[in-house]
């Protein structure tokens, strides 16, 4: 018919679908129903071929994974031209899929926004297919799990809480014990023994626990950590360390009276 808009070809919509950290009943329920609505699966592994972690999640939780699952490949590196292709091989096959007009599902392990493969991988999607539907499914973080493994009380009140990568090095761990009241260090593995030395001369070995594969078969909970020094531990571990002696600033407490919001307000 003349006069009629041709519409352009229908793209899938690219879901992140977080799993939690290992344990399957930790799968929220609308991830759990991402993983059954009949989009197609993408799940990442470090080489071709290898087994997911994120996949086994799934599969510990009862549900098949579909014949036609496609893996990404994600490789562990620190090279960039390495990872600069393996990015753009990942999301040229993402984009190619979703050319398809199937809804695509990406397997996250933890939380998809927190330190995940999938926020970069949307990125890079959306700058090849800006009018991609992005949708992301929030899920339990692993440093929220290995909290309650461990019995710990990640903050309360007007307690403080940082979360970082122990890769930043101990000078600054050190410097953030004097600014928050718990540090959750997570990729932990290379920094195992400088960490416990800084925890030994703070005396806070007592007040710090390492978990490991939190929520998985595999889950271990060391509380006495000075143990872990010349040890090996798996890539998918880390610490909560919590500084009682913290000296804490003073803090404005209730509302403010009436005269002095309206002094404030008329002075902006």
């Amino acid at each position: 018919m003349t006069g009629q808009k041709r519409e352009g070809p229908k793209f899938g919509k690219l879901i992140g679908a977080s799993l939690g950290p290992g344990d399957p009943d930790l799968i929220t329920r609308r991830a759990w129903a991402a993983l059954q609505s009949g989009a197609r699966w993408l799940y990442p592994v470090k080489k071709a071929e290898e087994s997911s972690y994120a996949l086994s999640i799934v599969e510990r939780g009862g549900v098949p994974v579909p014949a036609d699952a496609v893996e990404l490949v994600f490789p562990m590196t620190r090279d960039a031209d390495i990872l600069a292709k393996a990015w753009a091989r990942a999301a040229e096959q993402t984009v190619e899929l979703l050319g398809e007009g199937r809804d695509l599902v990406f397997l996250v392990e933890g939380d998809a926004s927190t330190f995940a493969t999938f926020g970069h991988l949307a990125r890079v999607v959306r700058e090849l297919l800006p009018q991609v539907e992005v949708e992301t499914i929030p899920g339990v973080s692993s440093f929220a799990a290995a909290a309650a493994a461990a019995g710990v009380t990640l903050a309360e009140e007007d307690e403080t809480f940082a979360i970082i990568p122990a890769a930043y090095g101990v000078e600054v761990i050190d410097h953030l014990l004097d600014e928050f009241d718990t540090l959750a260090l997570l990729k932990v593995k290379p920094m195992v023994d400088e960490v416990v030395d800084l925890l030994e001369q703070r005396d806070l070995l007592t007040t710090s626990v390492f978990i490991e594969k939190v929520g998985s078969p595999d889950e271990r909970i060391v509380r006495d950590v000075a143990n872990l020094k010349g040890e090996k531990v798996n890539y998918l571990s880390l610490m909560l360390v919590q500084n009682p002696k913290r000296v804490r600033g003073e803090l404005r407490r209730g509302c403010r009276k009436r005269k002095e919001a309206v002094n404030a307000s008329a002075s902006t």
